[in-house]
């Protein structure tokens, strides 16, 4: 079974607690004949998708348990007009937010649209500015939202309640994309429009099959409404049992080292659940920034970690999306810095490098949130101290800071090369040199 093509209330009952989905009452509209455009057969081409559907409308909104929590679900029905937007579905959509915000409660969206209602002409478009507008609100309440992409999701509805999400999800094999299907270039790409290709783009966080939703929804409910604290998390402990370095240049080669532990064993060994999340929002992913939520001693903790290769402009935007998200929500952030610093190459600079760095350290001084640092290995230039915390960064043994790598301190100090250790130790790069200098707080130890 999947929830590609389910009715509305299928695919509620497929992802929520058996028994606990309650209904929201509808608000009530008085219409003209055929709509608020007088447009032939509309009326008749509604009591059609009601025999056939049993709905009235084209979502379905209400309450229910996910994995044991509240939640307000939206769930469309494209059995209804290909579950288009009209006016009766923006009341809808409101109603639901607002219940949402009054209630507190996470917001879930079980989304398969073909776009706004053709029947209604641009009243039915401007109902995209209702919802935009309800989203706005509810992201100002501290409330996630997260989105379920079935098939189709395409037009008004994925530019609204799908991207507008906090958290996206979708169905594999799922049509997404701003254009439908009959309204694209004719040699358009089809990968470009599936759930797949969207998620390669850096539009969707993770591709989830329909066996796993329940749990996966569950899983972020769950992290989403632990326990917030004011508190600042702790830093993770050393994974590897090294000594400190005696030069700055056996800095550089411990941290260098094949064998040194990277930011995905940290991660596994700090949290009890980890949930990813992907891409940009504008294009781009980067397989060396991992980003996303998890749990640490029953406490919501967002992170983005470095994994020791040059970031790209994707890394730094998805780990600045992250940490104003986490903002929002109260979540205290962990960064991990891993990096010989930014990636600086043509297709680096034609996507914006320099504005990605920028924004990334824009994130952090502003986030009101918590946020702690520890470096585990190469911290590269700007490119690693755009995701450090000022007055909370802590540092591994295995691990060095520069303001530029030490072979090119000395190619731009005009030196051999043969003397770029002895430029490594001026720099004082080594972790104690780091305390020493008020740059890190300490160097943390093994568990």
């Amino acid at each position: 079974m999947t929830t590609t093509r389910l009715s509305a209330r299928a695919a509620i009952a497929s992802v929520t607690d058996p028994g606990s989905f309650a209904e929201l009452p509808a608000p009530q509209r008085d219409s003209a004949p055929d709509g608020p455009l007088t447009w032939a057969g509309y009326d008749d081409s509604r009591a059609r998708a009601t025999a056939r559907t049993g709905e009235e409308e084209s979502v379905v909104t209400g309450t229910a348990l996910i994995g044991g929590r509240q939640t307000a679900v939206i769930s469309f029905e494209f059995g209804f007009l290909g579950g288009s937007l009209g006016e009766r579905t923006g009341d809808r959509l409101e109603a639901a937010y607002t219940y949402a915000r009054e209630h507190r409660l996470p917001l879930v969206s079980l989304i398969a649209t073909g776009g706004s209602r053709m029947q209604e002409g641009m009243l039915a478009l401007t109902q995209l500015q209702r919802v935009a507008r309800q989203s706005v609100l509810t992201r100002a309440a501290g409330l996630p939202q997260i989105a379920v992409l079935r098939d189709p999701t395409t037009g008004g509805g994925w530019a609204t309640l799908g991207a507008g999400a906090d958290v996206v999800l979708a169905l594999p094999g799922a049509q997404v994309g701003f254009a439908g299907s009959r309204v694209r270039p004719a040699d358009a790409d089809p990968a470009a429009y599936t759930a797949e290709g969207q998620y390669a783009a850096g539009h969707v966080d993770a591709v989830v099959p329909p066996a796993g939703l329940p749990a996966v929804l569950a899983d972020w409910l769950r992290v989403l409404a632990a326990p917030r604290s004011a508190e600042p998390v702790g830093p993770p402990a050393a994974l590897a049992d090294v000594a400190p370095p005696r030069t700055g240049w056996d800095a550089v080669r411990q941290a260098r080292h094949p064998d040194r532990p990277r930011a995905e064993a940290y991660l596994d060994a700090h949290f009890a659940l980890r949930l990813p999340l992907s891409g940009d929002r504008a294009g781009g992913t980067d397989p060396g920034m991992l980003c996303g939520f998890g749990l640490r001693e029953g406490r919501a903790v967002a992170y983005a970690a470095q994994c020791g290769t040059a970031t790209r402009p994707a890394g730094y935007r998805t780990a600045a999306r992250v940490i104003r998200l986490a903002d929002r929500l109260g979540i205290p952030v962990l960064t991990l810095v891993d990096t010989p610093g930014a990636a600086n190459d043509a297709a680096a600079e034609h996507a914006g490098a320099g504005a990605a760095i920028a924004d990334t350290f824009a994130a952090v001084a502003a986030a009101a949130v918590p946020v702690t640092t520890l470096l585990i290995g190469e911290g590269g230039s700007g490119g690693a101290l755009a995701l450090a915390a000022p007055g909370n960064t802590w540092v591994t043994p295995d691990s060095y800071f520069s303001v530029i790598a030490p072979e090119l301190a000395a190619a731009i100090l005009k030196r051999p090369a043969s003397e770029a250790a002895s430029t490594a130790d001026q720099l004082r790069i080594r972790p104690q040199d780091l305390v020493a200098l008020g740059v890190a707080r300490g160097v943390v130890a093994p568990a």
